[in-house]
């Protein structure tokens, strides 16, 4: 599967993570897109599923009421509307990449090898196992690619990544528990620069003694990089998981204040019944989804495709309704 664009592999992919999703909140869109006219009680039916779905009461009543002022007389054409709504919602992020690595245009320049990726989250995301899935997915496109070990407060989380290296044949820089970040990412990119690595992605603390501490631990990482790379990173990814819904979002809000996020991977979406979280995460943070984990395997990540998702969790149009 081809990360960095939509397949048909990856559309499937996500179809398939989206299963338990559209067997519960989501699912009724099949169920409420089945009338035929458009009534009161279908747009409460519609509200209701948003909300349910993680998508946040703003972003649900700002959908809404664009697609009520269309004014669609039958669940057909509701249908339309709302999705391009939500298909819009997740591509306005994309409009302007914030970072120097995904999203832009063929003939972009490329930044300077190597291509430097920080990527921060709570503890529990997934983020170690999604650096992991990045570098493999890197390696199969013929990069050669490094990781930092940054998590150094957590010794599982170095051990970690050292075994996902020794699986997935990706080199790891590591200094024992308790070192400095900071250290840890200036010397994976000295290395990588050295020998030649095409990206480094560098793995951070996800907690400290407390959020004052984490977000300077990781504005100094961030500092160290401009200084040896000359530039800052070329993305910072937050990795969220999807199954922490909205306490998740006011937990990643810290990190979208304190450190300049350019995208979003998420983690663990197989395993949620509310997929909605993506709807919020775009408006509330202006911030695209790059990425989503499908699985539990190392191939398990797929590039984020706004209208292969939006077409996954709306199911196929319903024929009572699109047949007439």
């Amino acid at each position: 599967m081809r990360l960095f664009g939509r397949s048909k592999e990856s559309d499937a992919a996500t179809d398939e993570a989206l299963e338990k999703t559209r067997r519960s909140f989501l699912g009724r869109f099949g169920e409420i897109f089945a009338a035929s006219d458009v009534t009161e009680e279908l747009w409460e039916s519609l509200e209701e599923v948003l909300i349910g779905a993680d998508a946040g009461v703003g972003t649900t009543m700002e959908v809404l009421d664009r697609v009520r002022e269309a004014d669609p007389k039958r669940s057909d054409e509701l249908r339309a509307l709302l999705r391009q709504e939500l298909v819009g919602i997740l591509r306005e992020p994309a409009r302007e990449p914030k970072g120097r690595l995904w999203g832009l245009p063929d003939d972009a320049p490329p930044p300077p090898r190597p291509g430097i990726v920080l990527v921060v989250g709570v503890n529990g995301s997934g983020k170690t196992t999604g650096i992991a899935r990045l570098a493999y997915a890197y390696h199969q496109e013929g990069k050669r690619v490094a990781c930092a070990a940054g998590d150094t407060f957590r010794a599982a989380a170095i051990e970690q990544l050292q075994e996902w290296g020794k699986r997935l044949d990706f080199d790891v820089f590591a200094h024992k528990t308790g070192a400095d970040p900071a250290a840890v990412a200036y010397d994976a990119i000295e290395a990588a620069q050295a020998r030649g690595h095409d990206i480094v992605l560098i793995d951070t603390a996800g907690r400290l003694q407390n959020k004052k501490n984490l977000m300077d631990e990781l504005t100094k990482v961030r500092r160290v990089i401009q200084r040896h790379a000359e530039r800052g990173p070329d993305e910072v990814l937050l990795v969220l998981d999807a199954t922490t819904g909205q306490n998740g979002l006011s937990q990643a809000r810290a990190f979208t204040e304190s450190v300049e996020v350019t995208g979003v991977m998420l983690t663990k979406l197989d395993g949620t019944a509310k997929g909605g979280i993506v709807f919020a995460i775009a408006r509330e943070f202006g911030l695209p989804v790059r990425f989503v984990g499908t699985g539990g395997s190392a191939e398990a990540l797929a590039p984020f495709d706004p209208e292969a998702f939006v077409d996954a969790l709306l199911g196929d149009p319903a024929p009572a309704a699109a047949d007439r």
